[in-house]
């Protein structure tokens, strides 16, 4: 029983579960069905779709295409509208620019270089497309007016705003070079800053479109005439500042304002006036005489004119090339870069020539100073070829790019300075040699002669300008070390040339000495003049300097300073003579005179007294200026005599040798040494 019932129930439940499956199978056909039924109808609406979609498509393009073409024909038309508005501007340049073209470029440089842009433009277009046009003819002329406006305005500006530098200004310019601080650049405005931009604008159109060079020409004569004014200016501000004031100003800090400037002297080139202080220097201590100098005294006014020249040119060099610098910066930013070098040199043309023109002058003078003999002017050449030549690097660089005919004026300036300068010094040294032996020109007294003072000035200036001198020399030398001479063969050529002159000034004294017809005056002016040469030789750098080929000149001077002070002495020798033991009469003390004794004796007298008298009449109005030396020559005199007479009045004081004694006996020992203590003294 139990099996049967197990597989009913069994039976039972697979009989379910197939219901189930068979249930679950009904609805997935149901599914399908409906599913099949849905995509028929997709199908059916896409197909429907595609179906309007190429109707569409059929209708819109060519809707399309005609759109396009009509697009296109717009644009057409519009290019055509625009392009005709823009022929027919052309036609109306001229009314439009005819108006600013005829008022000028004045105070509106910017519309009036539009204008003449459209206007360039217009001629362009007639020449290309309508060569024949009447309106191009107009549009022609109406540029030529253009552009000749523009020339004229570029003239009217460099003529308006170029002005000349102010002599203060190019002095604090040049003397930033000498200053040992670094000072910013003294800046110089030749063009107020917008009138620069309007010159630079009208050149560059004028280079650029208007196909023209003459506002170049125009650019460097106004600027060559500034330059020129500039310097010139400088030269008169020197001349009036030293007749007003003695020595030209410029304001030395660029901070304070222009209007209050600061007097400042300018740096002199040590021409003459620095040698006649240092023999005044030696006047002071007794080494000039009171008539030897004296020619000295009337040239200070002419050497103080010849020393503003001399300063007045120097700085007219530094101010050319300081100037210069300073237009060839302008010029650069005004005229086209590959006509800048020749337009400079046009521009520096005229103050170059005057400078160079100035040189030659002073050379000229030169010579003309060389054939009277008048070498303190000479002196004038000195420090003018020294700055050249320091000048001339800086000359070259300026110069740099321009002609060489302008290159060489430098160059050939200093040629001609150095020829007549060792012109100069050879011809000094001769005259020294050959001056006459005048003897009214002889100083009466003894005292220094102008030709030694005159020498030993010359050859003090000599001191300061040693490398220029030597150059001198040695650019007349024919060896082939001339040519590149150190600084050592210079100072020994001026050396050998310094004791040439000392040589020739040694022969010559010895020579106007023998016009003197007194032995012992002619002792005594020799004594001046060597003590004067050794003295200003020990007071400068000139005994160095003959030391370099001398060792033994100080020694030979002291030799003939001491040599003619005992030929001097010996002019004592007929007064202390009449005195002198070896002279005197033997006689026994206490035994009565014979008549020739005591005549004997009164003659001694009388032939002491009338020497020293004589003497000291004669040689009071003699002269020495050296106090050292008047004073040890007195004092040396007094001893000799006060011994000698001294020794004869103990002798022969208390002999009964005259029944006049104060006859005889006419002075005491200490008398005779005053009188001698007034020799030398026309004061006395």
């Amino acid at each position: 029983m139990i099996p049967l019932q197990e597989a009913s129930a069994r039976r039972r439940e697979i009989e379910d579960k197939l219901k189930q499956e068979e249930e679950t199978l009904s609805f997935i056909r149901d599914s399908l069905e409906k599913s099949d039924q849905l995509t028929k109808n997709m199908v059916s609406i896409l197909s429907s779709f595609e179906s309007r979609l190429m109707k569409l498509e059929n209708s819109i393009i060519p809707v399309h295409k005609q759109t396009e073409n009509l697009q296109r024909l717009q644009e057409n038309v519009e290019k055509t509208l625009s392009c005709l508005d823009h022929v027919i501007s052309y036609y109306h340049v001229a009314s439009d620019t005819e108006k600013i073209i005829r008022e000028g470029p004045t105070g509106r440089l910017e519309e009036y270089l539009g204008s003449m842009a459209k206007i360039q433009k217009a001629v362009e277009y007639f020449q290309d497309n309508s060569p024949d046009s009447p309106e191009l003819n107009k549009v022609k002329l109406l540029f030529e007016r253009g552009k000749e406006s523009l020339e004229s305005e570029f003239r009217s500006l460099m003529t308006r705003h170029s002005k000349v530098v102010f002599p203060v200004l190019i002095l604090d310019l040049i003397s930033g070079e000498d200053d040992l601080e670094v000072q910013e650049e003294v800046p110089l405005e030749h063009l107020p800053e917008s009138v620069l931009q309007d010159v630079i604008r009208i050149s560059r159109w004028l280079v650029e479109y208007g196909r023209n060079q003459d506002f170049m020409n125009v650019y460097y004569q106004i600027r060559s005439s500034q330059l020129d004014r500039s310097i010139k200016g400088l030269k008169e501000h020197f001349r009036k500042s030293s007749s007003s004031s003695g020595v030209p100003y410029s304001p030395a800090v660029p901070n304070k304002r222009k209007d209050t400037p600061t007097k400042k002297p300018v740096k002199r080139p040590g021409t003459i006036r620095k040698a006649q202080n240092l023999l005044k220097q030696y006047s002071q201590h007794g080494l000039d005489g009171k008539k030897g100098g004296s020619n000295l005294i009337p040239l200070e006014g002419r050497d103080d004119m010849l020393d503003v020249e001399t300063d007045a040119y120097i700085h007219c060099v530094s101010a050319f090339v300081k100037l210069a610098q300073s237009e060839y910066q302008l010029l650069m930013d005004v005229i086209p870069e590959h006509h800048q070098k020749k337009t400079f040199d046009s521009l520096i043309q005229d103050a170059l020539d005057g400078l160079m023109l100035e040189g030659e002058n002073i050379v000229a003078a030169a010579r003309k100073a060389i054939i009277r003999h008048d070498f303190s002017a000479v002196l004038t050449v000195f420090p003018i070829l020294r700055h050249l030549k320091q000048t001339k690097p800086e000359f070259d660089q300026v110069l740099q790019g321009t002609a060489a005919s302008t290159k060489n004026k430098l160059p050939s300036l200093i040629t001609s300075m150095e020829t007549v300068g060792a012109k100069a010094l050879e011809d000094f040294a001769d005259n020294i040699k050959n001056d006459p032996d005048k003897e009214y020109n002889m100083p009466k007294d003894g005292t220094v002669h102008e030709l030694t003072s005159n020498a030993i000035l010359f050859l003090q200036q000599l001191l300061d300008f040693q490398e220029t001198a030597g150059a001198m020399l040695a650019s007349q030398e024919t060896s082939s070390s001339a040519t590149s001479y150190s600084s050592e063969f210079s100072k020994r050529l001026l050396s050998t040339y310094i004791c040439k002159v000392l040589g020739n000034l040694q022969l010559n004294l010895l020579s106007k000495s023998k016009v003197y017809e007194d032995p012992a005056l002619s002792a005594i002016f020799l004594h001046n003049n060597y003590n004067y040469i050794l003295k200003a030789l020990e007071k400068s750098e000139l005994i160095q300097l003959v030391a370099v080929t001398q060792k033994t000149a100080e020694r030979s001077y002291r030799e003939h300073i001491e040599q003619q002070i005992q030929t001097y002495q010996r002019s004592w020798l007929k007064v202390t003579d009449y005195i002198a033991e070896k002279n005197l009469p033997v006689f026994q003390p206490g035994v009565k005179l014979r008549d020739k004794e005591r005549q004997m004796i009164k003659e001694r007298f009388k032939g002491f007294n009338d020497g020293l008298e004589e003497l000291c009449k004669i040689q009071k109005a003699w002269a020495i200026p050296d106090t050292e030396q008047r004073d040890k020559i007195r004092q040396a005199q007094k001893n000799i005599v006060k011994e000698t007479y001294g020794a004869f009045l103990h002798r022969y004081g208390s002999v009964p040798f005259t029944k006049n004694p104060e006859k005889y006996i006419k002075y005491r020992v200490e008398q005779v040494g005053d009188m001698i203590d007034r020799l030398f003294d026309t004061s006395a």
